[in-house]
């Protein structure tokens, strides 16, 4: 993540011609150090989010980044931490959804959807967590976005209504119907586990 902060510094005015002048050398280190606290504070989980709507790791990236720009280029101060997380989270999902809209009228195939390999004669945890993971990922954008937020993120069904707006009730229902459509295919997984 170095090359980023160093990108990151140019943008928000840091970089530049090299300067003797000390407050000019502090300010550049402060927006380093903001820039740092940023990616390891929240890169992982804007991944995941964008990832979530995207099914693209590239895409997912370039949201993270332009997310993490945003924050950083951002004048006002957040409230606290978690009003900080919850910004950071609606960003990368409206982010997201804006690629999504621009994205659909191109038709594209995804490497991986080409070739399918064989699956081994029995998975491993690691594999049956992924397994569980895609089946989440097929949902409906709607569940898969309730279920993600709830399970993944930890977020509760009043703090998933404030990020998606959307009623309480509405994310309850969400959760409960994206739950209904894993079962019958995580069915598979529990025999998994039970060898």
């Amino acid at each position: 993540m170095e090359v980023w902060t160093a990108s990151a510094a140019r943008q928000t005015g840091g970089g530049g011609a090299p300067s003797h002048d000390a407050s000019r050398g502090t300010a550049r280190a402060s927006i380093e150090a903001e820039a740092n606290r940023l990616v390891e504070t929240y890169a992982d989980t804007i991944l995941r989010v964008s990832y979530t709507y995207l099914h693209s790791t590239q895409d997912a990236e370039d949201i993270c980044q332009d997310v993490l720009l945003k924050a950083l280029n951002r004048a006002e101060r957040f409230e606290s931490a978690e009003h900080e997380r919850a910004w950071i989270i609606r960003v990368a999902i409206n982010a997201a959804k804006d690629l999504l809209r621009r994205q659909s009228g191109r038709a594209t195939v995804a490497l991986d959807d080409i070739a399918e390999l064989v699956a081994p004669a029995r998975a491993t945890e690691h594999e049956l967590e992924e397994s569980v993971l895609e089946r989440v990922m097929a949902l409906p954008l709607e569940y898969r976005e309730a279920i993600y937020l709830h399970y993944y993120e930890g977020y509760s069904i009043k703090q998933i209504a404030a990020i998606v707006h959307a009623s309480e009730s509405a994310v309850a229902t969400r959760l409960s119907r994206g739950r209904s459509k894993l079962r019958p295919a995580l069915e598979g997984v529990r025999h998994e586990l039970d060898l």
